[in-house]
């Protein structure tokens, strides 16, 4: 089974439990553009408020700890993926709960990764690391379950590794730590494609995705719990944190904003895999970089070296050379 298999299975898996017949898809209907067109812009969309998401994490990591930002953006989802379990039941057949375990847990632990590396690498920098997960996608496929790559996929690879060793440049503020962190979110995310494929066809997607965000309540729960005890602990802040109450409105506003502009990214990405090229809309989806870019500057943190964008573009480029393929 092929890396691009992985992913299209996934993206069926979602559309079949999906709201087909919703109001939002009734509109969707309604606007004059073809389907490829439609993919495109709900792409670009899902990007952006990815991007936004990324911006809220940004602003609240002066603030709040990074395990409390993945609770608080989890909880928002929760309540979404009950109601639609309430309103149409699960039915699958189940037979792999440590895999399920393992995915919720891999895929929490992937967003402490995330957030920490916005915190400390920025959001351009860290966005673009995350991106890097086809290339280790595509690699771990060959690795682990013996997938063939023909010579346009190892040239992507080669891109890619190129570009993560043109940002992987640790300085006088970033040591070789951080960017660590950032790269271990996208190997951690790769890993968590592969349990969610071998989980699509044994559980209702909304179980994979539960699975996830109760995850993602649980643990940072636990972390705080022993952050509460032991303080911030020196070199595993993105592991143990310290819980506090948003003081004003703000604060409210924006962690409010982090769980509903990724639950908005997250549908927004879904409805354009159904109604584009998986091709295609996948190669879109590094808008989300250019975006990540832009609202890094407005928080003030700079234009990135001509070294750090040469490396962004070659990872872009490996990127959309898989996606296309």
């Amino acid at each position: 089974m092929s890396h691009i298999s992985i992913l299209r299975t996934i993206i069926w898996r979602k559309c079949e439990n999906g709201p087909s017949d919703s109001y939002q898809v009734q509109i969707l209907k309604k606007i004059p553009y073809s389907p490829k067109q439609k993919g495109v812009f709900l792409m670009l969309g899902a990007s952006l408020f990815f991007a936004l998401m990324a911006a809220s994490s940004k602003w609240l990591s002066k603030d709040f700890s990074t395990v409390q930002q993945v609770f608080f953006r989890n909880l928002i989802g929760v309540v979404y993926v009950l109601l639609s379990i309430w309103q149409k039941p699960m039915q699958h057949k189940g037979g792999k709960p440590a895999l399920l375990i393992f995915r919720g847990v891999i895929g929490t632990i992937s967003l402490y990764l995330l957030f920490y590396a916005i915190s400390t690498l920025g959001l351009g920098q860290a966005i673009t690391y995350q991106y890097t997960y086809p290339i280790f996608l595509s690699l771990f496929s060959w690795l682990l379950i013996g997938e063939k790559l023909n010579k346009r996929e190892w040239t992507a690879i080669f891109a890619g590794f190129t570009g993560i060793l043109l940002i992987f440049r640790p300085d006088m503020q970033l040591t070789a730590r951080e960017h660590m962190i950032g790269l271990g979110n996208a190997i951690l995310t790769s890993f968590a494609y592969l349990s969610i494929r071998q989980l699509s066809g044994y559980y209702d997607t909304r179980a994979i995705v539960l699975s996830f965000m109760l995850s993602g309540i649980v643990l940072p729960a636990i972390s705080m719990t022993v952050g509460a005890f032991t303080g911030p602990v020196e070199g595993w802040e993105f592991l143990v944190g310290t819980f506090r109450w948003p003081v004003n409105i703000s604060q409210w506003l924006v962690i409010t904003a982090l769980g509903i502009t990724a639950l908005i990214g997250q549908f927004m990405m879904t409805m354009a895999f159904q109604y584009g090229k998986a091709g295609q809309v996948a190669a879109v989806s590094y808008s989300n970089i250019m975006f990540s870019l832009l609202f890094g500057m407005m928080l003030g943190e700079g234009i990135p070296s001509v070294i750090v964008l040469s490396g962004i573009s070659f990872i872009i480029l490996g990127g959309v050379m898989v996606a296309r393929k």
